[in-house]
């Protein structure tokens, strides 16, 4: 998964084509508990670009999209925001795939 390096690489990668961006943080353990299967999500839904943003080092994008648990996904389409699965709690692999699947 391709991880966030600024600002202007999140307005570029928004804007176009279908992102989802994972905002999680190396010390979180719900975050930790989906790494394992991750990969399998990307390689099932190819059609999206799968970006980890890490909270800490973005903490003023959190605030601006409303992030305050993690591990969370928010989607874009064209700059268009498509769906977001957003809380503090564990996400099983099967939530994130409806997630996915229900854009």
């Amino acid at each position: 998964m391709k991880k966030l390096t600024s600002m202007e690489e999140f307005e570029t990668l928004k804007d176009s084509g279908k992102t989802v961006f994972m905002f999680s943080a190396d010390w979180c353990p719900d975050c930790r508990f989906i790494d394992p299967f991750l990969p399998e999500i990307e390689a099932d839904f190819t059609e999206y670009t799968f970006v980890y943003v890490d909270r800490d080092e973005f903490i003023d994008l959190c605030s601006d999209l409303d992030i305050f648990g993690i591990p969370s996904f928010i989607v874009f389409k064209e700059g268009n925001e498509l769906g977001r699965f957003v809380s503090k709690d564990r996400k099983t692999k099967e939530e994130i795939e409806t997630f996915l699947k229900g854009l």
